[in-house]
This record gives C-alpha cells, structure tokens and sequence, in this order.
C-alpha cells in the first residue's frame, strides 16, 4: 500500500493527493493528515506527503501528523520510499525542507523528485481563495503516483 498523507485548505493539495491516487491505482490510500495514524502508516509500503506551504511552512495538520506519528514510527519504517508534492503560492521549498528534515529520523528514502506546485497567489484573497490546480501539474501528480506504485510492485523501492 502506498500512503497518500494529505492537507488542504483551499483544495490545490486535496486536488494534488487525488491525482497521484488516481495515478497509484488500486496501490494508492488516500488518508487526511487528521486521519493518518501510526498504526496505519506502519501498514504502508511507501509514502507520499502533501501539504500546502502556509507562511513559510508545512500546513499545521500535517506538522500535527508528524507530530502525532514521529516516535511510534521511530525505528520502524528505516528504508522505506517516500516522495512530496507541495501546493504554494510563490515557492514551497520550506514545507519540502521541514519534511525532508523530519523523515531523515525516521530514515525514510526519497525515491523522486520533489513536486512543487507554484499557483502564484500573493494577495490575501488569492490566498484564501479556492484553487485549481493546472491540468499540467495534476499530469505530474498522476505520473508520481503511477511511477512510485509501479516501484512498489516491481520492488524497485
């Protein structure tokens, strides 16, 4: 099973995580970072995180995840694959850098290149506003997705 842990708050992440599901196929669980607990994830072969960048971080319910998950999966998923797909307005680099930095603990191994989703919203209703996501980079996701469950299937990660 690959995990497909996921916030949103004005749909481009949510838009995001289904696209790479969609890509996964049958291997692809799509779980809210509210819903991700440790006992599931431990259950999964692989990982794929995504979250907006909000003021400069990962969302707060997606840190609360890793919060909640760090120490129970601490010494329990060392090997496995993972891979991120960030939503942001101009740049995205620090929620990558804040997960990148948290799944080094756990000794998790990135298997692709980081996706960052750059919609351009700068004013505060931009920011608050609904977003959609380029057929484009939904292509990307379902390419993300396909490739690591095929990964997964072949034993390639």
């Amino acid at each position: 099973m690959l995990a497909i842990i996921w916030h949103s708050r004005t749909g481009a992440s949510r838009a995001m995580a289904a696209a790479v599901a969609q890509g996964a196929g049958g291997q692809g669980v799509l779980l809210t970072a509210a819903e991700a607990m440790p006992a599931i994830l431990l259950g999964a072969q692989g990982y794929v995180f995504v979250c907006p960048e909000n003021l400069g971080s990962m969302s707060g319910q997606m840190k609360e995840m890793f919060d909640r998950c760090y120490y129970p999966m601490l010494g329990r998923v060392e090997g496995r694959p993972y891979a991120t797909a960030i939503s942001a307005g101009s740049d995205g680099s620090a929620a990558l850098a804040q997960i990148d930095r948290i799944v080094t603990g756990w000794r998790l191994r990135r298997v692709a290149e980081p996706l960052i989703v750059n919609l351009g919203a700068q004013t505060p209703e931009q920011i608050r506003a609904e977003k959609t996501v380029s057929e484009g980079d939904l292509q990307a996701c379902r390419e993300l997705g396909a490739a690591f469950a095929e990964g997964l299937k072949l034993g390639v990660f």
